[in-house]
């Protein structure tokens, strides 16, 4: 992905990641000038932190790098780069590539080091990707049983809300009945 960040600026992208998944990423501020050097004024504070707020990576004043860990805890990773605050203001453009799961093994090094074919290294990345689809799968499970219960709560509620509306309603409308008839018996009119 690639992204515009201004200076005094803050932009953060979460990645939700099962427990015990690995995960890489790469970041890089993109060069305005080809051939030139990098300006000074284009340093990144980059932090990488768990749903629970533990850090895993942190890149201070950086034009790039490289973070790689295995998930503790399932949730929402957060990745969020900080720009210093330049005058005048500096917009740099930000490449960044985070991967997980299945995507993130390097499958060219498990074909140097094995030196096994071409065709046991895709049947590894198909077993991997079924497995990958089947602990999804599991996952989606717990989440629709949480969704259901959690829907039947609310239809639950609703329907004692809507039953106290209705009562509270014919209540009020009694009183009123009862008011205007007692005013009008007041004055003589009924």
């Amino acid at each position: 992905m690639r992204f515009e960040l201004e200076s005094g600026k803050t932009k953060c992208i979460a990645e939700d990641i099962k427990a015990n998944a690995m995960t890489v990423g790469k970041y890089s501020i993109i060069n305005p000038d080809e051939g030139y050097a990098l300006p000074e004024s284009h340093k990144l504070v980059v932090r990488v932190s768990s749903p629970k707020g533990n850090s895993y990576h942190l890149g201070e004043q950086v034009d790039s790098g490289t973070f790689a860990f295995t998930a503790a805890e399932g949730g929402d990773y957060t990745t969020c780069f900080w720009a210093k605050r330049n005058t005048p203001p500096v917009r740099m453009t930000i490449d960044f590539d985070w991967k997980s799961g299945v995507a993130a093994k390097d499958w060219s090094n498990v074909a140097k080091k094995g030196q096994v074919e071409t065709m046991e290294i895709e049947l590894k990345k198909l077993y991997d990707t079924v497995l990958a689809i089947h602990e999804e799968m599991f996952y989606l499970r717990e989440r629709e049983e949480e969704m259901q219960q959690l829907n039947k709560e609310t239809n639950s509620n609703m329907a004692t809300l809507g039953l106290f509306s209705l009562l509270l309603c014919l209540s009020v409308a009694g009183l009123q009945i009862w008011h205007l008839k007692t005013f009008f018996e007041r004055k003589k009119l009924l």
